[in-house]
């Protein structure tokens, strides 16, 4: 039972960031609200006052700054990731995405690699293994529900990744 919640937990988990967009556009909408409302109020007292024209213009100029600014940070980062890149080896280039990969990797690997040692350990030991009591209760050691639980959440994190990216 805790495998499958695991796992649900994992597709859950994995369609987050998703989630959060979501959050984000929708702040980012009122924001863009809110600015309007202002910007139309200053527009009306600007009209008022007889200066449609320069705050027009003055609203241009200051899209203009808003837009480069935001293209100079964006092209700052990646220079800078360039830079970094460039002096770095090829394989440490190529290792910089692979690094949560890996990690979920090295998870697996050490559950195989205990399972296998005791495994390996009861089949050296055949006086351990009496009855099929016995036969139960050690996969209950090998193949735990914690154990299953968190592979069952990595395995559905990275499979249900690929289809919360397609919608």
């Amino acid at each position: 039972m805790l495998s499958l919640l695991s796992t649900l937990g994992g597709l859950l988990i994995s369609g987050l960031p998703k989630l959060l967009e979501f959050f984000q556009n929708k702040a980012d909408q009122a924001h863009e609200l809110a600015l309007a409302q202002v910007q139309t109020e200053r527009e009306l007292q600007l009209a008022a006052a007889g200066f449609a024209a320069q705050a027009h213009i003055e609203e241009i100029r200051t899209e203009q700054v808003a837009l480069q600014t935001e293209a100079d940070m964006v092209q700052g980062a990646q220079d800078h990731d360039k830079a970094v890149l460039a002096k770095a080896s090829t394989w440490v280039a190529n290792y910089i995405g692979t690094v949560r990969p890996t990690v979920t990797y090295l998870f697996v690997l050490e559950l195989l690699a205990i399972n296998g040692f005791l495994c390996y350990y009861l089949w050296s030991n055949p006086g351990l293994i009496t009855s099929m009591d016995d036969v139960l209760r050690y996969a209950d050691i090998i193949f735990s529900p914690d154990e299953m639980a968190m592979l069952g959440g990595i395995i559905g994190f990275w499979l249900g990744s690929r289809n919360w990216g397609k919608k």
